[in-house]
């Protein structure tokens, strides 16, 4: 499922710095625009994992997962 967020970046220094707007917590700060993108996705990713798991994990059983779409 390939899902699109925003991020808000912007250059402060010598530092690049941005956030996802959608998820709490998800914010870098690497050294070129470049390293923050990357950096962004892949503590995206980590977040939303571990988000999905904890809900799993939150819930017990007998769960059920449904899709919902904004």
């Amino acid at each position: 499922m390939n899902e699109t967020y925003t991020a808000v970046i912007k250059r402060s220094g010598r530092w690049w710095i941005g956030w996802i707007e959608e998820i709490p917590g998800v914010n870098c700060q690497e050294s070129s625009r470049d390293e923050l993108l990357q950096s962004l996705r892949i503590t995206l990713s980590e977040a939303l994992e571990f988000n999905r798991l904890e809900a799993i994990e939150a819930v017990g059983d007998n769960f059920e997962e449904v899709a919902v779409v904004v």
